[in-house]
């Protein structure tokens, strides 16, 4: 695959595409890295240095790929924390010219807004931008439970109700599915869940829950799906991006470390072990 990858940077650390890219590339992908922003570290420090790029001068890296010929080589475009609308925008026309040139190329949305105990941490107006102008335009989308929540405008606290939140949201648009950071009243203790439908059938997959909080997991892990579903049957993509988002949590948390451990799980990326099993829902 040719990706466009249109996200954050930081320099040190791990997030949005300093999170996404090596991923994809560890699975063989070649990647084209459009950075929004280019940070010493991601905020959750409280403290960075670094430019944040003008929606023009994204829209202008995007149209000099353009003009090297190659949009029609490009098979998906990928995208997460959109600092306000206007870089939403751009990254919605950057979707529309891959389209316009490879109808078959697919947009896989990270629908960064929040979490459960965090809330919201965007910009006023972003999840407006989100559930109005990007789930109807994303082939993929990668909500966790909080942001499927806002989406669907309801509280999900059982599996038929997250299962009626996704029947909901892909009647609006993405056929594809993952949720993350699932936690509903089934939920086994100590465990977090993903949940995967499309048109073929809806899945569950449970991991262990670790004692931890970081930047960059979700980024990765939106990353790793589109590897994985854009060349495997749905269960398979599922468990094999849960397998590898756990390696790289459990070294993590094995490290102390503050950053994800992309470097050191990165044989965990590339071979999944195959650790944990697909249940199908329906």
């Amino acid at each position: 695959m040719k990706v466009l990858s249109i996200q954050s940077s930081v320099s040190y650390g791990h997030a949005g595409n300093s999170s996404a890219v090596f991923p994809l590339q560890r699975l063989g992908h070649e990647v084209w890295p459009v950075y929004t922003v280019h940070f010493s570290n991601h905020t959750g420090y409280g403290q960075w240095r670094g430019p944040v790029f003008s929606p023009d001068t994204v829209a202008d890296v995007v149209l000099g790929i353009e003009e090297r010929g190659v949009l029609p080589q490009c098979d998906a475009v990928l995208s997460g924390y959109m600092g306000d609308a206007e870089i939403g925008e751009v990254i919605l026309d950057a979707v529309a010219r891959v389209k316009a040139a490879n109808p078959a190329a697919v947009y896989c949305a990270d629908p960064v807004m929040g979490d459960v105990g965090r809330g919201f941490f965007v910009r006023e107006g972003i999840p407006q931008f989100m559930r109005d102008r990007v789930v109807p335009v994303a082939d993929i989308l990668t909500p966790n439970q909080f942001e499927l929540e806002y989406l669907t405008g309801g509280p999900i606290a059982t599996v038929d109700d997250l299962l009626r939140a996704v029947d909901d949201v892909r009647e609006r648009g993405p056929k594809t599915v993952l949720v993350t950071s699932v936690q509903t009243d089934e939920t086994p203790a100590d465990s977090v869940q993903m949940v995967l439908a499309t048109d073929a059938g809806a899945w569950l997959v449970t991991t262990p829950l670790l004692p931890m909080y970081v930047s960059g997991a979700g980024d990765a892990t939106a990353a790793i799906f589109l590897a994985h579903v854009l060349g495997q049957d749905p269960a398979t993509a599922l468990a094999e991006t849960a397998d590898s988002v756990f390696t790289i949590m459990a070294t993590t948390h094995e490290a102390g470390s503050r950053e994800i451990a992309l470097i050191a799980a990165q044989d965990g990326i590339a071979h999944p072990s195959g650790q944990f099993e697909a249940v199908r829902l329906r």
